[in-house]
């Protein structure tokens, strides 16, 4: 069994936000077998014919198979050896959880069929205690992908043999990490925070499996080494909702000090402990909240009740050798990168990221636009399977309070009638309503690009060269109305149905896309192409000095943060190595204005206050098995001062309490 959480090891927990001390990683080599044709559906039928290493799907070379032909199945197999402390007694369980199978799993354990989950982003869970009978456990996945279904959720997925345009190659599969748990029969299911900043309160909902009358539950919230609250509350049902009041200091000067933003990503660390009814302690987890608040005011987005200005980069989550998958590592290097380069905020484009991503999002201080990845095609198929993935990703997503948008429906992809096709505007409203009904704390998005029915927001993607068109098109309130009234970008329209989008918060949310290449890829592109680095950041400084001058705009989007595949628009290479120097490019991203401000003298972005304020960051880990180490680019690419010990942002939650041992 996994020994207790190290203080430098948080960063590597599967579910940041709701974390025990003992844990067991299943990610590693399994058996496997590439069932291309969809011939076998029972496991003791399947001829386990190699070994692929997991998370990592077969179409990665980090997997060790490293092919991305088509196929209908994948199967899986690992037998794993149950000592003294996975053996759940008679008032424990064993829990085995899944971070994502594309697109349908069937799990058996032991030989017996356990479960069917549906939905390839998602995570999912079985409880196996009454399924064993020794000290081993075999399990077997079946993953299901059809690689040609344009109707389930696919993201950029590509249907073709080998990745062409924008798509990639696919990913079939496990891509999450696999792991085992051991609870009490009586245990925290789910979390979930909310801030009130108005009122200056918390609130937690608590689901609690199989309630034991007579229970108790206690919270603990801290800021650094200060108390917060210690609530103890009798447990009546299997459900806990509690406000917690904070002492309000009142002032801004004061408040700031306890209030997240990405120039200041302060988070409040949680303990909620699980009693007995004679005080034995059933289970005790670890979390972190924050105080913070976002909104829409007219045309401005407000971040904590100000208006905030987002400085957002696209951002695909690939990597060239393991696909959608990283290391914890990796993904934390990559919010580094994303900061360094002067942005404060980051849209995940048509990817649902690992929580490990949105933990450092969080501790770092980077405004996410959630997105959902989107189906291609439109029927009773698509509604059904987008909606139930949707809700999945929401509900695990939505404590983070690095999250302050979401994109359910992205370009009327999934809907491609939109124009001619009631239903398909039905089904974007319903969308944007159900993800309202899900979470009223945040802005959502209608449907980004264009083509927009509904919103809180009004984006637009216009991939424009010249950056003084776009300051015709976006720089005043007048060349705003003519363009919605007589400019397509990409030749659609911008609103439809009654939609009349002025009045909104407006982001530029694609533009750019400045690609920076050689000829040694005949397929590689841009949208536009500069010759080298010296030519490119000439062009990102124009048209990032074009983009700061219209007044109009809320906030923008540029595409994109790094090469994925034949896209060579990335201001990284796919190695994550600058294509030119990332301290100019950062100047340009931040524009003109952010001289008025002092907490732009951290690399980044982070406040004196904050700077004054925070301790030392543990070394962070080296990532999960079979993760692929730092290249020398990418070490080289991510060094600097700003990266040392004393400069980062400090972890939430560190010290874990006595019980938790």
């Amino acid at each position: 069994m996994r020994a207790p959480l190290k203080e430098n090891e948080i960063v590597d927990h599967p579910r940041p936000q709701l974390r025990r001390a003992q844990w067991l990683n299943l990610d590693g080599p399994w058996q496997a077998m590439l069932d291309d044709g969809a011939v076998h559906y029972e496991p003791a039928d399947v001829p386990f014919d190699r070994t692929i290493i997991v998370p990592f799907p077969p179409e990665a070379a980090a997997s060790g198979v490293h092919d991305r032909g088509f196929r209908r199945r994948v199967w899986y197999r690992r037998v794993v050896g149950l000592d003294d402390d996975l053996l759940p007694s008679p008032d424990e369980r064993l829990k085995l959880h899944f971070g994502a199978v594309n697109h349908r799993a069937r799990v058996w354990i032991n030989g017996h069929f356990a479960m069917q989950h549906k939905g390839g982003h998602g995570p999912f869970s079985i409880d196996v205690s009454r399924y064993l009978d020794g000290r081993s456990m075999e399990i077997v996945v079946q993953a299901e992908d059809d690689p040609h279904d344009m109707h389930k959720v696919r993201g950029k997925m590509d249907w073709e043999l080998e990745p062409h345009s924008i798509w990639y190659p696919r990913t079939t599969g496990i891509w999450r990490t696999v792991w085992l748990e051991k609870v009490a029969r009586s245990h925290v299911a789910k979390l979930r925070w909310t801030a009130d900043v108005f009122t200056w309160q918390i609130r937690l909902d608590a689901d609690v499996a199989h309630h034991a009358p007579g229970s108790t539950v206690n919270v603990v919230l801290r800021l650094g080494d200060k108390v917060l609250v210690s609530d103890r509350c009798m447990l009546l049902e299997g459900r806990l909702s509690r406000l917690f009041q904070l002492p309000d200091p009142g002032i801004d000067d004061a408040r700031a000090h306890w209030m997240w933003s990405p120039e200041s990503p302060q988070l409040i660390d949680a303990e909620i402990t699980l009693h007995a009814a004679d005080g034995l302690v059933l289970d005790h987890v670890v979390s972190y909240t924050a105080l913070r608040t976002v909104s829409v005011d007219g045309d401005r987005f407000l971040l904590n009740s100000r208006p905030y200005y987002l400085r957002m980069v696209l951002d695909q989550g690939y990597w060239p050798e393991s696909l959608m998958v990283a290391s914890a590592e990796q993904l934390r290097q990559d919010v580094v990168l994303i900061k360094r380069l002067g942005f404060n905020g980051v849209r995940k484009h048509q990817k649902s990221e690992d929580p490990r991503w949105l933990y450092w999002c969080d501790v770092m201080g980077l405004c996410v636009w959630a997105e959902m990845p989107s189906a291609y095609g439109f029927s009773s198929e698509t509604v059904h399977g987008v909606m139930e993935e949707w809700k999945e990703l929401v509900e695990r997503d939505i404590s983070h309070p690095s999250i302050v948008a979401w994109v359910p429906t992205n370009e009327s992809w999934g809907v491609p009638e939109l124009m001619h096709d009631r239903r398909q505007v039905d089904f974007v409203r319903a969308m944007y309503h159900m993800t309202k009904a899900l979470d009223g704390t945040r802005p959502v998005v209608g449907n980004d690009g264009w083509e927009m029915p509904c919103g809180d927001f009004v984006n637009i993607h216009d991939y424009h060269a010249d950056p003084e068109e776009l300051v015709a098109r976006y720089g005043t309130r007048e060349g705003l109305q003519y363009t919605f009234e007589h400019v397509r970008p990409a030749r659609r329209r911008l609103v439809i149905d009654g939609f009349v989008g002025t009045g909104k918060p407006l982001f530029l949310s694609e533009f750019g896309g400045i690609a920076c290449m050689d000829d040694a890829d005949p397929k590689g592109w841009g949208y536009s192409v500069a010759r080298d680095g010296e030519e490119l950041l000439e062009r990102y400084r124009r048209l990032m000095d074009a983009i700061h001058r219209c007044r109009p705009l809320s906030g923008f989007c540029y595409t994109q943060l790094t090469d994925t595949f034949h896209e060579k628009n990335g201001l990284l290479t796919e190695q994550r190595v600058p294509k030119a120097p990332i301290a100019a490019l950062a100047e340009a991203t931040r524009g003109p204005d952010a001289r008025l401000h002092d907490w732009y003298t951290d690399p980044l972005g982070h406040s004196e206050l904050w700077r004054g304020k925070r301790v030392p960051e543990p070394a962070p880990m080296g990532g999960q098995a079979a993760a692929i180490p730092a290249t020398p680019e990418t070490t080289h690419a991510s060094a600097g001062p700003e990266d040392q010990p004393g400069m980062a942002a400090p972890e939430p939650g560190l010290r874990l309490p006595s019980e938790a041992a």
